[in-house]
């Protein structure tokens, strides 16, 4: 028994799902509801039509770039507004 994997118990299998994060169309979910929601607040809203799409398309593009560069930006970022509120007493 030199190897903790010969010890009955120790591993446990882990399903894929629990350690990827839930995407829509590549963004995180959280992400494309938001940005979706608000493209359509400018688009139907204030019947801008083509900035409501433009906005959706930069956004979706930017957000997807920074995704696919680290999987855990969107974390990161939140947590360093959190904190960032918190120094700066706003």
């Amino acid at each position: 028994m030199s190897a903790l994997d010969d010890i009955p118990g120790w591993s446990v299998p882990l399903h894929r799902s629990l350690s990827e994060p839930i995407l829509l169309a590549g963004i995180p979910r959280g992400a494309a509801i938001a940005l979706g929601t608000f493209a359509a607040a400018i688009g139907l809203g204030l019947q801008l039509w083509l900035a409501g799409i433009a906005l959706y398309l930069i956004g979706h593009a930017a957000a997807l770039f920074l995704i696919r560069q680290d999987p855990q930006f969107g974390a990161v970022f939140a947590c360093h507004l959190r904190v960032a509120r918190h120094h700066l007493d706003v």
